[in-house]
């Protein structure tokens, strides 16, 4: 704005000693200081505010980015969540239907299989008695001539009674 150098104001504090005299210059020089101090002084809260404004500008732009990613993460958890929800329906579905197949097959004695065999329902697993791995006896009957216990038919006493023996 103004070019003032050290030359320049060697020369206006030459002129300015001249004209107002070596009595009235240092009220002078006190004068323009206190005038410089209040401009500064304005000069300072006018960048005090100018910053403050756009700090505040700033804050309402980060305010605005900030909702706008939550909104936009609301309706992305919402979309997710609905996927999740038809995902799960459609498995739903899935599941019914096939237990529901299941259970026409099962209930239907012509349902044929794909090589044209009759389907019967699942038969009722036998129970199965366990053995004693010392004699191949279970526990409370007799074992049968070839079993794995490779002896012939032996009684079994309750523990505390005596084994009865035949005449053999």
């Amino acid at each position: 704005m103004f070019d003032i150098t050290s030359s320049k104001l060697l020369l206006l504090g030459i002129v300015a000693l001249l004209v107002i005299g070596p009595k009235d210059f240092p009220a002078l020089l006190r004068t323009i200081g206190k005038y410089v101090g209040i401009i500064r002084g304005h000069a300072r809260e006018f960048r005090q505010q100018f910053d403050e404004a756009m700090r505040e500008s700033e804050l309402a732009d980060l305010k605005k980015d900030v909702e706008n990613i939550a909104r936009e993460t609301e309706a992305s958890l919402q979309a997710t969540g609905q996927t999740v929800e038809s995902s799960l329906s459609e498995a739903r579905q899935s599941i019914d239907t096939s237990l529901e197949t299941a259970t026409k097959s099962l209930s239907d004695p012509l349902a044929h299989d794909a090589n044209g065999l009759p389907i019967a329902p699942p038969q009722p697993a036998p129970a199965i008695e366990a053995t004693n791995g010392l004699n191949g006896s279970s526990h409370g009957g007799e074992t049968p001539a070839g079993a794995p216990g490779g002896m012939a038919a032996q009684p079994t006493a309750e523990p505390g009674q005596p084994v009865e023996k035949s005449g053999a």
